[in-house]
């Protein structure tokens, strides 16, 4: 996610029950407005009306175009969005890179955040983690670089491992990164006023977020497979199944997302990070 890439089968996602549900919740919300596709074989998740959004993966059968609110993440990798297209298309939500580290903003994230906004498509800002500075440092550079709008979604944390990174390529202990992390996500939280979403990996999951941070929706990123064979028994509130989707009004390949939950879930996500 942290730089963000999808495929013609994709599209298909987008089905006529997809496109009505998504149309009604942006109705309803009129105030927001080299992976491969996961298989689509029958797995299990399911989402109970009495405890939120991300609980116990037992019960209902689902793939990725069973979930209506279906969304996209986008970064200045993408280049120009036409975020009209992407409204029409039925995406429901789009969340954008804004701020990696204490010192870096994504080229494209003021056009990103005025036009997503002007074309009527929820939208909400992402930081991507970076280990050689504390969380303190990268909260306050996030506070800089994003408005306070009430009606943007929650902000997410993006924690992965950054093999690549040509500064830095810690890898801290895990209580380090928790630490880290919780200083972080309670200075946005007080500043933006919802709760923020923990965006991570299979491989950063295990190695650091095991049992962690059971008060925060988790964003999982799982493109091989369901989640709910990848992360154990952490429950999540989206579902990054694929870096290589395609849909109109994003040239080449864009990841798509979708939202486990119902309507109402989705309402009491957009307005309060539970």
């Amino acid at each position: 996610m942290g730089r963000i890439g999808g495929g013609a089968a994709a599209t298909r996602g987008f089905r006529v029950a997809a496109l009505l549900a998504a149309a009604a919740v942006l109705s309803a919300c009129s105030s927001f407005g080299s992976d491969v596709d996961v298989q689509r074989t029958a797995l299990r998740t399911t989402v109970p009306a009495d405890v939120g959004v991300s609980s116990a993966l037992t019960g209902v059968v689902t793939t990725p175009e069973d979930h209506a609110i279906q969304g996209i993440d986008v970064s200045k990798y993408q280049g120009t969005v036409d975020w009209a297209a992407v409204r029409a298309a039925g995406v429901s939500f789009a969340y954008i890179k804004a701020t990696e580290g204490g010192d870096r903003v994504d080229d494209r994230f003021a056009e990103n955040w005025a036009a997503a906004k002007a074309a009527g498509v929820p939208r909400g800002a992402y930081h991507f983690y970076y280990f050689c500075r504390t969380g303190a440092e990268q909260a306050a550079w996030f506070i800089r670089n994003v408005p306070r709008d009430p009606e943007a979604l929650p902000v997410v944390l993006d924690m992965e491992w950054n093999h690549t990174s040509p500064t830095c390529r810690r890898q801290p202990p895990a209580a380090e990164v928790q630490r880290e992390m919780s200083s972080f996500l309670r200075i946005v939280e007080k500043h933006y006023g919802k709760r923020p979403v923990i965006y991570t990996s299979v491989d950063f999951h295990r190695d650091a977020l095991v049992g962690a941070f059971q008060t925060h929706q988790f964003w999982l990123r799982s493109v091989a497979g369901h989640p709910s064979a990848k992360f154990s028994d952490r429950s999540f509130a989206i579902w990054q199944h694929t870096a290589t989707g395609q849909v109109p009004g994003v040239t080449g390949f864009v990841d798509r997302n979708v939202f486990v939950g119902s309507t109402d879930n989705w309402r009491r996500f957009a307005s309060t990070g539970f």
